[in-house]
């Protein structure tokens, strides 16, 4: 047995299909097909079920492929710990972000980041929590980026900044005499949301109260899945929804008039970049959140109430619960 047979194996389980597994692994299919043969022999399992198409692991095959990447993550680890010795940012990080922040914060960051740190790659999807977790236990994710508190005790968090909401109403809405709102102002029967998955949704369901009114549901006209989605059904259609603080920040001077902030105390979210409890690239992960934080600091006077986390790296994080 050896590193690159467990390689081999987990390029097939990512892309089920021995010949693109081939492809990505930079080998022939015979060679890749032999070398997993040969490492089924040794442990006296079969890793994939070849019947089906696409190909999937068997029963054994699954754990068989979980230790695999734990095996290579410590192996990495060893890599890992010489780069940071040297002093060197270099290497990959795989990154998740909820697509209620990515398309809102990577902008303000990530070219002046690549350009810093060119030896360092970055590989950056788009994920709801669930699937960011699910990526960040079976090491197809680095780390994460979204809102916190998860309450999950294997996930670590570390806090990059706090963001408000605000309420966002058409021209045509009642709400639009109102600088200043209350939960209690907002007509359900007028409220536009994300659809299921979203945090984002869950969060704007508990500031509503809306779980205490049983059949809510009914008052929802339409789900949708993107925060541009919403503000343009506003802007078309009128009614009201809520959205977190960076997503207004480069709204048109007319669009602002439709920005109304919430009485104190004001409803927040946490952003934090989290990793599962083997992460190695602790250093990688620490220079991504301090850029992070330098870029958004200037924005600070766009609200009274957005504020940045410092982070002080000599105490102990924020302990998950």
């Amino acid at each position: 047995m050896n590193l690159q047979q467990l390689e081999y194996i987990l390029a097939v389980d990512q892309y089920r299909h021995f010949a693109k597994a081939a492809d990505h692994c930079h080998v022939t299919q015979p060679t890749l097909s032999m070398m997993i043969n040969k490492l089924e022999d040794e442990l006296g399992v079969l890793i994939f079920d070849r019947s089906r198409h696409p190909v999937v692991p068997t029963q054994d095959g699954t754990e068989i492929l979980n230790q695999a990447r734990r095996v290579l993550a410590e192996a990495n680890r060893m890599k890992q710990i010489v780069t940071d010795f040297n002093g060197e940012v270099r290497g990959e990080l795989k990154l998740g972000v909820i697509p209620t922040v990515a398309p809102f914060l990577l902008p303000l960051f990530l070219n002046d980041f690549l350009q810093q740190y060119p030896n360092l790659k970055l590989s950056i999807s788009e994920y709801t929590t669930e699937i960011i977790v699910e990526k960040l236990k079976n090491g197809e994710l680095d780390a994460g980026i979204l809102a916190t508190p998860l309450h999950i005790e294997s996930i670590k968090e570390i806090p990059i900044y706090n963001e408000e909401f605000l309420v966002y109403a058409g021209g045509k809405e009642d709400l639009i005499r109102k600088k200043y709102v209350i939960p209690k102002d907002i007509d359900l029967k007028r409220l536009w949301l994300l659809e299921e998955g979203h945090c984002l949704r869950s969060q704007i369901i508990n500031l509503c109260e809306l779980k205490k009114q049983g059949n809510y549901m009914a008052n929802l006209n339409y789900e949708v899945g993107s925060i541009d989605t919403l503000k343009r059904l506003v802007d078309s259609n009128n009614g009201i929804t809520i959205l977190p603080e960076l997503a207004v920040i480069d709204f048109p001077e007319e669009s602002r008039k439709g920005i109304h902030y919430f009485e104190p105390p004001v409803p927040v979210r946490e952003i934090s970049i989290v990793t599962y409890r083997q992460f190695v690239k602790q250093r990688l992960v620490e220079i991504l959140r301090s850029e992070i934080s330098k870029k958004i600091k200037p924005l600070v006077g766009q609200s009274e109430s957005f504020r940045i986390i410092e982070i002080n790296p000599s105490t102990p994080d924020k302990k998950s619960v």
